[in-house]
């Protein structure tokens, strides 16, 4: 490949994003970019979908499953980091950057719902493994220094989860949806989790305790029939 047109390969880069401040919002403005010294040679993205069967002693043959719904995108990539050309601390900084979005961002706790930056890995053209997420996990090995002990080299493994979230429903009259719907609690539910897939936000998990009295959160038994607020209803709660 001729100089010309290494010079014009697209170069990934990940963006770290302030999240939302109201449900069905965009994120806010950049934290932070992080351009990757080397385009990742793997990416693992994996999605999932939830059924549920309800068994019949009578029956013949397995029940029918029964769609519970579409669990997140999941990419998965490793970010190669290399200083050895200039010995300089770009392998700290970058690190830094990552570690970034995994603790809550100094806006989101003046608002008292803290909540990390939103993250978003982009590469040219590519559009099944660019959208809005969160890190959901991160590990860092670092595999080479220089004489005073300054990382060099390292290999950053990272999973981002989908976060993104349809914007409210409209409703006719009012122009936001404030109708109640149901969810049946299956294995693994959590209110927090509930309220993440509702509002975009999941320390909202408390509008949905109470609309349904329940008084421990983590205490789901799998089949049971959840009211869920609507989206207007479950702030007028949160704020009383």
């Amino acid at each position: 490949m001729s100089p010309a047109g290494r010079a014009s390969r697209a170069r990934a880069q990940l963006t770290l994003k302030e999240p939302p401040t109201s449900v069905g919002a965009r994120p806010g403005g950049t934290i932070a970019q992080l351009n990757l010294q080397f385009n990742p040679s793997t990416l693992a993205l994996s999605k999932s979908t939830e059924w549920r069967r309800t068994p019949s002693r009578m029956a013949g043959e397995s029940a029918l499953p029964e769609f519970v719904g579409s669990g997140p995108r999941t990419l998965s990539l490793d970010v190669f980091l290399d200083a050895t050309a200039k010995h300089d601390n770009a392998v700290e900084q970058a690190v830094e950057k990552l570690m970034k979005a995994c603790v809550p961002t100094p806006a989101s706790l003046g608002r008292k719902k803290p909540a990390s930056p939103w993250v978003r890995f982009e590469w040219g053209t590519a559009r099944t493994t660019s959208f809005d997420g969160v890190m959901s996990s991160l590990s860092v090995s670092y595999t080479l220094f220089d004489v005073d002990g300054k990382p060099l080299r390292a290999t950053c493994s990272l999973s981002i989860e989908e976060a993104s979230v349809d914007p409210p429903g409209q409703n006719p009259t009012s122009g936001a949806r404030t109708a109640r719907s149901t969810h049946t609690v299956v294995a693994g539910d959590s209110l927090a989790m509930l309220a993440w897939r509702e509002y975009g936000d999941a320390t909202a998990w408390r509008a949905i305790a109470e609309a349904n009295e329940i008084d421990d959160p983590m205490a789901l038994v799998p089949g049971t029939e959840l009211v869920v607020p609507g989206v207007r209803d479950a702030w007028d709660e949160e704020e009383s």
